[in-house]
């Protein structure tokens, strides 16, 4: 596999609830962290101490964070509407050469940020909240 630009790996929202996903604006750094609890079933009669997990058991989880340039574009006003009403629409996130991840999500933060001689900048961490898809490229 070839080295990938870290600009082809997108973060994409549903902005009307019908499916169509648009990328969300100014984005400059974007990062996806896949987790799964585990269960610990260690005993004494488990092997030599070792411990031992459960296998399928556990809560999953996805976490998304991103940062970037502040645009006030259509992608920008939804996720503050997201955030502001609680909503947990559905996201796509676009791994190069890897797979499209699809779910839902919760907006957990927005941060706005800048300084008087320097652009408006953003950051942003969402939370899996349901079962995620996975199709491979």
């Amino acid at each position: 596999m070839a080295v990938q630009s870290g600009k082809d790996l997108l973060l994409k929202v549903d902005l009307t609830g019908d499916g169509t996903f648009e990328t969300v604006a100014g984005l400059r750094a974007t990062r996806i962290s896949f987790n799964a609890e585990t269960v610990d079933v260690t005993s004494l009669e488990s092997t030599g101490g070792w411990r031992e997990l459960l296998g399928g058991a556990g809560v999953k989880s996805a976490a998304i964070s991103g940062s970037g340039v502040f645009r006030d574009a259509n992608t920008d006003e939804r996720a503050r509407q997201i955030f502001f009403d609680g909503e947990v629409p559905d996201f796509q996130v676009i791994i190069p050469d890897f797979g499209v991840v699809e779910g839902a999500f919760m907006i957990t933060s927005i941060e706005y940020a800048g300084s008087h001689n320097g652009e408006a900048t953003y950051e942003m961490s969402l939370a899996s909240a349901g079962a995620l898809s996975f199709v491979a490229l």
